[in-house]
């Protein structure tokens, strides 16, 4: 039995959610991943995985032994990296990031990526759901968030400010808004995947708001917005087009929280492989030059912090 082959077909059978998937990512077939974990259970004496005509669980005995065997595969790759080019990563990065943040930054600095670092392929999982980096093998994601899940760590790559914006027709129609307490007489477009749902920070209070419409992803809150129906909370960045042909308009300045960081965050107690910390610092210093994701600056240093991970549902 190739003892490495067979944990990999394991890990990635984990991973990947079953014996084909696990197949086409080793470009193996289906027969040879499954015997190959079945002579690792034989091996092992311990049944990993319970088999069922939908699904695969993990067995106790498999939830620790999968922890321990992605740490030694993730150290097995790092050695081979050390050895053959630093300057040259190479296999298969998995990446995931909410679905507006993506096409407004992640997405114009893939072709260069990818130019910078030719032996590298990268997999971006773009979604607004919840993503688990363990269960789903993500090696990295991006959120937008503040930090709280101690099983990840991360590095913070920017910084930004949620905003109130609505139609000017709709604000000719029904008035602005001169404080946050003015919502409750007001149509709020609410995105329905905001940690806090229907309330609405600022700076000094929370405000629970409705309307007539609840959307399950970003740019819907911003077309909404822009057909004039309600106010809506979110990035600065997500209205700018909006706020530049003077369709939009910004309201309630004064009253934002403070800035948003976004993070991207890794599995604090795996090794991370070359092939992810250069897509980190390519992203981080690419995020740097873009005003609208450094508002309001911390002091030098603070952009490289490692923290306890994030709040996933805070997107």
């Amino acid at each position: 039995m190739d003892r490495l082959l067979s944990m990999e077909c394991f890990v990635r059978t984990v991973e990947t959610g079953g014996f084909s998937s696990a197949a086409r990512d080793l470009g193996l077939s289906q027969p040879n991943v499954s015997r190959n974990v079945a002579a690792l259970e034989t091996h092992l004496r311990q049944r990993l995985l319970q088999r069922s005509t939908r699904k695969l669980h993990l067995t106790p005995e498999g939830e620790r032994y999968y922890v321990e065997a992605r740490r030694i595969l993730d150290a097995v790759n790092e050695a081979e990296s050390a050895l053959k080019s630093e300057a040259s990563p190479s296999g298969l990065l998995r990446v995931a990031c909410p679905t507006a943040f993506a096409h407004a930054f992640l997405m114009p600095q893939v072709p260069e990526f990818l130019r910078t670092y030719p032996g590298l392929d990268l997999d971006l999982q773009i979604s607004d759901r919840f993503v688990n980096l363990i269960d789903d093998g993500v090696e990295l994601a991006l959120r937008i968030g503040h930090l709280s899940d101690s099983a990840l760590r991360a590095r913070r790559v920017g910084l930004f400010t949620r905003i109130c914006v609505a139609a000017t027709d709709y604000l000719d129609a029904r008035g602005t808004p001169e404080t946050p307490g003015d919502l409750i007489n007001h149509d709020c477009i609410v995105y329905s995947l905001l940690s806090t749902g229907a309330t609405w920070r600022f700076a000094d209070l929370e405000v629970t708001v409705s309307g007539r419409l609840r959307v399950s992803a970003p740019q819907g809150a911003r077309e909404a917005a822009l057909a004039g129906l309600g106010v809506a909370l979110g990035p600065h960045w997500l209205f700018e087009d909006g706020l530049r042909s003077g369709r939009l308009k910004r309201i309630l300045t004064g009253y934002e929280a403070t800035p948003v960081p976004i993070h991207i965050l890794y599995v604090a107690n795996r090794l991370l492989p070359r092939r992810a910390t250069v897509f980190m610092d390519f992203m981080a210093a690419a995020f740097s030059k873009v005003e609208t994701l450094n508002v309001d600056r911390l002091p030098s240093g603070c952009g490289d912090d490692r923290w306890p991970a994030v709040s996933e549902a805070d997107r």
